[in-house]
């Protein structure tokens, strides 16, 4: 679906490349995620891939036709939904959408019922001024479903949302996946990554460090480390050790026989603590 190919781009005020090397393939029906802090690289690379940034060295390919070459029928197979979506403020969400999908040559899905997937039908008649980040978020998200799109790209599709309405995107986010949809998801939100991704890259300074799946990337790092506590003579103690050395540790062995453990968690690593160790970076 996606082919790229050592890319470089430099932005014509900027003294250095944004860009520097990148190279991928996303597989059609992946959701394919770009892991990293704000100013990464991200935006850019996404902006390549939808056709805004033509101006890059080495070669990126989208359907097989090169994005330099690209037609605007190039738009007729992909959606986007951006972390700030624009709309006609002064028009309601339903005109907006009635609006947008006219732009499209095949017959649109029903407006009214992805707005009300997205808890968004009673707000249909609302002038679009009215609705707060949030709304527009949802409302961004619908718009980019309209024309049934092969390839969807996501900046942030959850940013600004409560965590009901969170799931909810999330949900139709994994349904447009088992339609055999191909997704490029764009976020510092490592829960979300790991979540919805199938792989992730992990961007900073305009490259990538290491691409694989998130289970693969946890597993990849140090080894899980167990705290448990266990009473003796009426105190409670409380270890650390790796998941490994449970078996060697006499400790915890002993507390087990005697059924004198009283808590036991494992405190396994996630994207972050990966991205961490891998680029010396927070993901914020």
């Amino acid at each position: 679906m996606i082919d790229v190919q050592n890319v470089f781009l430099k932005y014509p005020s900027a003294k250095s490349d944004t860009i520097r090397g990148i190279s991928f393939a996303v597989q059609q029906g992946e959701i394919f995620g770009f892991l990293g802090p704000s100013g990464a690289g991200k935006s850019t690379m996404q902006k390549i891939l939808t056709g805004t940034l033509r101006n890059y060295r080495g070669n990126v390919r989208v359907f097989d036709t090169e994005m330099k070459n690209r037609t605007s029928d190039y738009y007729e197979n992909i959606g986007v939904d951006f972390e700030f979506p624009n709309f006609y403020s002064k028009f309601t969400a339903a005109e907006n959408l009635k609006y947008f999908a006219s732009l499209y040559s095949r017959k649109p899905l029903d407006p009214m019922e992805l707005l009300e997937k997205v808890g968004l039908r009673h707000d249909a008649d609302k002038k679009v001024a009215d609705y707060s980040k949030g709304m527009k978020m949802r409302l961004g998200f619908v718009r980019s479903l309209l024309h049934e799109p092969k390839l969807l790209f996501l900046d942030e599709p959850t940013s600004g949302l409560d965590p009901a309405n969170a799931r909810i995107l999330k949900d139709m986010i994994l349904e447009q996946k088992k339609m055999g949809k191909t997704i490029i998801l764009t976020t510092h939100n490592m829960h979300d990554a790991e979540e919805l991704c199938d792989r992730v890259a992990f961007i900073v300074d305009g490259t990538i460090k290491a691409i694989d799946s998130p289970h693969a990337l946890r597993k990849s790092g140090a080894d899980t480390e167990v705290e448990y506590s266990f009473s003796e003579n009426e105190k409670e103690i409380r270890n650390i050790c790796t998941l490994s050395g449970l078996a060697h540790s006499q400790n915890f062995q002993s507390a087990l026989k005697k059924g004198s453990l009283t808590s036991i968690h494992s405190k396994e690593q996630t994207l972050e603590d990966i991205f961490i160790a891998l680029t010396g970076r927070g993901l914020q």
